[in-house]
């Protein structure tokens, strides 16, 4: 088999190449065309990270909280998984999870509809108790008294089972009546503070919009203010699909930009630390990756003692993460974790609702 003859120069950067691989990039010599066996094997390598020192990390970050990043810290860096790449795949794993797992649908309906399987299926059975007394001998008097008698149950059944149907058929008219009046449009009458005035919207809710719509046109946000005006004029239905598409579309970026803004509430709970403001965010790296992980584990399972479990270790995790890194009392670590969660809570659910704003604004 014939080899191809190494290029002078580096395809990558035109440097003279003097051995199998640049002495400036470090890119190969002779270029081949890759197969699909190392495609997939880079794949896994080298984004999934599917490798030894996944485990490696995988068993620190699960059991042991802070010594990962303690380990990053002390400079033993390669044999683990890279901060930033193990956020991005737990946070990716969580949210394409709660994306695809979907809500459980009620049981209203089944509910509704057992009494009248429940009759229809006594009924059933009594028309065949009925046929099997017909083919009954009836040659005494007994028999054929209790074969009037169990006739005449068998009727009172059916027709009882026929009124209920009547009964559930003329219920379903009335409320299906009572829907149609109500969506009809109601006489002019007076518009007042409290009344609804423009399209079943309160003159409060109107007056506030036609503010935002006037606010966006003083600035010339002329984009802004036909999406603001689109969105209000969605159905209430619309307007929820929407929000719900903008925070599976931009929760993860959401939440991936408050990892500054956990590090910095870290910095300020430890100031005097000498702790550099880039461990603040390798420690933030860390353990929201840990919390992505139990969350999307919570979401396969979903064992009511396993759930518990993994919330009682989830609260616990950060606090003993913190003494661990940063090396405070109980007392101490307690107080700033509580500070801590307040502020990032707050945070998380500011994070969420301009996510869902955001992708409402712009779903049209």
């Amino acid at each position: 088999m014939s080899t191809a003859a190494a290029p002078e120069n580096c395809a990558n950067c035109d440097t003279p190449l003097g051995g199998h691989y640049c002495s400036n990039c470090g890119q190969e010599a002779v270029l081949h065309h890759a197969s699909t066996r190392e495609f997939l094997h880079e794949f896994i390598g080298h984004y999934v990270a599917l490798e030894g020192k996944l485990w490696g990390s995988l068993a620190r970050l699960l059991f042991r909280p802070g010594l990962l990043t303690n380990e990053y810290i002390r400079g033993r860096r390669v044999r683990f998984v890279q901060p930033l790449r193990l956020y991005l795949s737990f946070s990716l794993l969580f949210f394409a999870l709660l994306k695809f797992a979907g809500p459980t649908t009620g049981h209203g309906e089944d509910d509704r509809d057992e009494a009248p399987a429940a009759q229809v299926s006594m009924a059933e059975q009594a028309v065949k108790q009925a046929g099997a007394l017909e083919k009954l001998k009836l040659n005494t008097p007994e028999e054929r008294q209790s074969a009037a008698a169990a006739e005449a149950a068998i009727a009172a059944m059916q027709k009882d089972q026929q009124a209920d149907e009547r009964a559930r058929k003329q219920s379903a008219g009335d409320a299906q009546q009572a829907a149609t009046e109500a969506a009809r449009p109601a006489p002019a009458a007076p518009a007042s503070v409290s009344e609804p005035a423009h399209g079943g919207v309160s003159a409060d809710r109107q007056m506030a919009r036609d503010d935002v719509d006037r606010w966006l046109e003083q600035r010339g946000w002329e984009t802004l203010r036909h999406k603001w005006n689109a969105l209000n004029d969605m159905s209430t239905e619309q307007q929820k699909a929407a929000l719900q598409a903008g925070f599976y579309h931009y929760a993860p970026y959401a939440i991936f930009c408050l990892m500054p803004v956990f590090a910095l509430y870290l910095k300020v709970l430890y100031l005097g630390s000498g702790r550099r403001f880039g461990e603040h965010v390798l420690f933030a790296l860390h353990t929201n990756a840990f919390a992505f992980l139990i969350f999307s584990v919570m979401l396969v399972v979903r064992i009511g003692i396993v759930d518990f479990a993994l919330w009682c270790w989830l609260l616990g995790y950060l606090p003993w993460a913190m003494r661990r890194v940063y090396h405070s009392s109980r007392a101490g670590t307690l107080l700033r974790w509580a500070v801590l969660m307040f502020f990032y809570m707050i945070s998380i659910g500011v994070a969420l609702g301009l996510a869902g704003a955001l992708g409402a604004v712009t779903a049209h």
